[in-house]
This record gives C-alpha cells, structure tokens and sequence, in this order.
C-alpha cells in the first residue's frame, strides 16, 4: 500500500501567510507546488520525496501524504471506506497508531468520534488479518493518520512528519511565549535573509530567531536535529535510504558563516536558555549572545552586497507586558533602528498595530503571518544611511 516511489497528493502545511515561502523552499528541492492554499501548499509526491521534504523544509509544519480519497456521509460510511484498505501491508501489528482530524459534517458532533471510527477500522483490518491489534493512542510516537472530512469529502492522510516539524529538538530550555521555530524561520526569509549577511537579534528570548539564522547561514537541514518522524514506522521505510539523505544533508553544511549573528536580551535567564538551546544544536560557536538592553546591542558594520538583517520579536501586549508601558519600548526602538542600523533591513514581528505604530518609521512591507491563533504583521523597514553606502568588514 505504501509504495514509497507512487505519487500521490501531498499537502503540506505551514503558519498562515508563510506559504511564499514555504513555495519558495519547495521548488528548491526539485518538486513542483500546484497550488498555495489558506494554510498550506500542495503538491504531488512520493514518500520518498516526503524524506525529503521533512529533512530540510525550514518553514513546513507538517507533510501529509494522502491515501484516500472519498465520499462519506456519516460515520459508518467513512468506517467502511477506511477498513478497505489493505492496513495489514501498511503497518505492524505491533505497531501504534494515532489519528488526528479536521471534521466539519453535520452528523458529527465531536471530532474524537471521528477519530475512533478511523482507528477502529484500521485495527479491525489488522486484527482480522493477523490476529493482533496494534495499540493506539494520542503520542505521535508510531504510524500517525490526518482525516479531513468537509461535508461529505474525506481525506486521510499518513503524516508522515508524526511531531509537528517546528520541533527541531534543540530547544530544550524554552522561555516566555517561545516563537515557533518554523515561524521564526518563515519572518528571517520574508525579510530576506540569506546567511550572507550580518543577522542581529535584540530581545532574543531563547535564541529560536538566532538559531534558525544559524541553521539556514550554515546551510544545515533543520531535520538533521530531531531524532523521529513517522515515516520510520513505515513497512517498506528503507534506513539505508534515509542515513544517505542525512550523509548528504550533513555534507552540504558549512561548518562557519560569512556574515555575524548576534543576539542580545536583557534578562540573564533568557540568554541561559539561549546558551543552552544553542548548545544542544551545536551552534553555539556561530552565535554571539550578550546579555543587555536592546539599545546596548553591538550592531556590526553592514556588510556590502548583502542581506544585513535586524530582527525583532517585540512584547506586543497581548500575553506579555502592558500596552501602555510598552509604547516607550517601541518609540525608543524606532530611535534604534534609525541611529544604530544603517546598511540594514529592519524586521519587527508584532501583533498589536497600535503599538507598532509608535516605532515611527515608514514601512517598505506589512506582511501578514499568523502566531497561532494571533494575527501578526512583519514589518520591514530599509535603513538606508545618508549616503546609502555600505562598507566591507
């Protein structure tokens, strides 16, 4: 059933408003997007280019490789479409399943029904085949099932990514309201960043900006770091195909990167989670961390003919901070910018318009990224000095 060389529908999906860049990284590796939807983009693929896919995607949160596709009105209905599919040659019966689901029918009033359904007929295929169950739960530990069941169209789908793929598995100390690392990496290239240049990171939190920085500088595959993906647990998985993928991911980094990355923060716990989390990626030697006011921040000479980036990930009001207090923040960062920045692009990402209208520079771009349930803005602004010239470091 699981052929990993048939191309079948893929979806991948993303934060939204990071689907430019999730294209963009897409057509990178050699595949073909068909189409960009509200929170992800399509494509038609193997497995084996989902190995890819999960490998080295900087901005996707999951890879969906469809297996059905029908019609269902209720939920018996969809239990006779799932159990007729060969799941004895698709998984072990020593295995464990987790199904997860999007539900939008009128005959379904809780999605965990749903999910019981599509569970119950692929373990009853298995136990009637082999004479075992395998066990089931909500860890996304085995063979992971994605159901999207809109009125009467379903897919299912095997996720083949099980952990969503923004946990990288370096950020092993978090601190407050963490910023998502496939985020963090989708806001670094919207504000075009390359690793050719300077990346500096003012309020740094835990250092997820600064080391997804490092991450794309070097060239390293964000998968590299993470040891389990749901692929793995797959009949047909070929290791010896997978470790060469890695050997090659490994062979294409660089062990140093032209441009600095550094990243400041106020609050000493925070660059002791920044330390630690850079530690456990290995990258620590390529991420200068000082702990001290944003204002402090040693801002390098921009470099000439490249992308010098200024990022920020401000309190913004909503779960940290007050907003009232927070517009000084925002003034005096505005002054910052426009003083210690020149030669770069400025990079603030926020969820309070009102607030980030206290900054005081003209935008060159307002784009949209939604943080979880919150809507932001990344605003970019070019800080051109008065000649507009750069020099070489």
């Amino acid at each position: 059933m699981f052929d990993f060389h048939r191309k079948s529908f893929v979806f991948v999906t993303c934060a939204g408003g990071a689907q430019p860049m999730l294209e963009r990284e897409i057509r990178a590796l050699g595949l073909r997007p068909e189409a960009a939807r509200p929170l992800g983009v399509a494509l038609r693929a193997s497995l084996d280019d989902c190995l890819r896919l999960n490998l080295h995607l900087r901005t996707a949160h999951r890879v969906l490789w469809e297996v059905l596709r029908t019609k269902a009105e209720n939920a018996d209905q969809l239990y006779e479409a799932v159990t007729a599919l060969p799941w004895e040659q698709a998984m072990p019966a020593d295995g464990y399943l987790t199904v997860v689901s999007s539900v939008d029918n009128p005959t379904i009033r809780d999605a965990r029904f749903a999910n019981q359904r599509v569970k119950d007929a692929v373990v009853d295929r298995i136990l009637a085949a082999r004479g075992r169950r395998p066990d089931s739960g909500p860890d996304r530990r085995g063979t992971v099932l994605s159901l999207h069941w809109q009125g009467r169209s379903v897919s299912l789908s095997l996720d083949t990514s099980g952990e969503p793929l923004s946990n990288r598995g370096y950020r092993t100390m978090p601190h407050s309201a963490p910023m998502r690392e496939t985020l963090a990496a989708a806001c670094l290239l919207a504000a075009g960043y390359d690793g050719r240049g300077h990346l500096v990171n003012p309020m740094c939190g835990s250092g997820t900006l600064a080391l997804e920085a490092a991450l794309l500088a070097t060239g390293t595959a964000p998968g590299l770091l993470r040891e389990n993906f749901a692929f793995l647990h797959l009949p047909g998985f070929d290791p010896a195909r997978w470790q060469a993928l890695r050997d090659e991911a490994r062979g294409r980094a660089r062990p140093t990167a032209r441009g600095r990355i550094v990243a400041t923060d106020h609050d000493p716990q925070a660059l002791a989670a920044a330390r630690h989390n850079a530690a456990a990626a290995g990258l620590e030697a390529l991420v200068e961390l000082d702990t001290c006011d944003f204002r402090e921040t040693a801002v390098p000479e921009a470099l000439r003919r490249a992308a010098n980036v200024l990022i920020v990930n401000p309190e913004y009001g909503l779960r940290l901070g007050d907003e009232e207090a927070l517009k000084p923040l925002h003034a005096a960062l505005g002054d910052f910018l426009k003083q210690r920045c020149q030669g770069y692009v400025g990079a603030v990402f926020t969820g309070n318009p009102r607030l980030a209208a206290h900054i005081g520079l003209r935008t060159r771009a307002r784009l949209a990224l939604m943080n979880g349930p919150i809507e932001c803005r990344l605003l970019l602004y070019d800080l051109y000095a008065g000649s507009r010239r750069h020099q070489d470091e």
